[in-house]
């Protein structure tokens, strides 16, 4: 949560004060609006310090820091957990086999998931690596969903692997 300024703690010289149902009481001067918290029983909350002037609402700090809470919950809630996919494929993978794995990948991208593939090579085959490197660049043509590299293509042991995300659709602007 973000520290937030609170009655006395408030610098600025004029505030732009709301009630406790939401109604703007208007623009007073820091020390007013101190009395009429004290008045009311409630405490002065900044609540958009970058407003010109400073908004403040009158409430009960409690109650607003519940409200805060639950708010992010809420977000937390609605907030899309991307995963990190995996497709394996290999130094013999028939034509075929890489375009129904490039329409998965296309699917992965299109939920916002992030991909990972990786060409295992097996026995004999570690020693042509140049031609793994080859064959996953040619497999990253098959895939159809805009996308960007993430993570570029490195070898590990007898493995080349490299991480695609989903890039954002260009908006053209007239």
């Amino acid at each position: 949560m973000l520290k937030v300024r609170l009655n006395h703690q408030i610098k600025a010289p004029n505030l732009r004060v709301i009630s406790e149902e939401g109604e703007q009481i208007g623009v007073m001067k820091t020390s007013e609006a101190l009395a009429l918290a004290e008045q009311h029983g409630l405490d002065l909350v900044e609540v958009s310090p970058v407003a010109q002037p400073p908004v403040a609402k009158l409430i009960d700090f409690a109650k607003y820091k519940y409200q805060q809470k639950k708010l992010e919950q809420q977000q937390k809630k609605k907030a899309k957990k991307t995963e990190v996919k995996t497709i394996w494929i290999s130094m013999r993978i028939s034509e075929h086999d890489m375009e129904i794995k490039a329409n998965k990948i296309t699917e992965f991208l299109t939920d916002g998931d992030l991909v990972r593939i990786e060409l295992r090579m097996r026995g004999r085959e570690q020693a042509f690596g140049d031609q793994g490197r080859q064959n996953l660049v040619k497999f990253l043509t098959y895939i159809k969903a805009p996308h960007r590299i993430e993570v570029p293509m490195k070898r590990m042991g007898g493995t080349w692997s490299l991480t695609v995300a989903p890039s954002k659709p260009v908006i053209a602007t007239k």
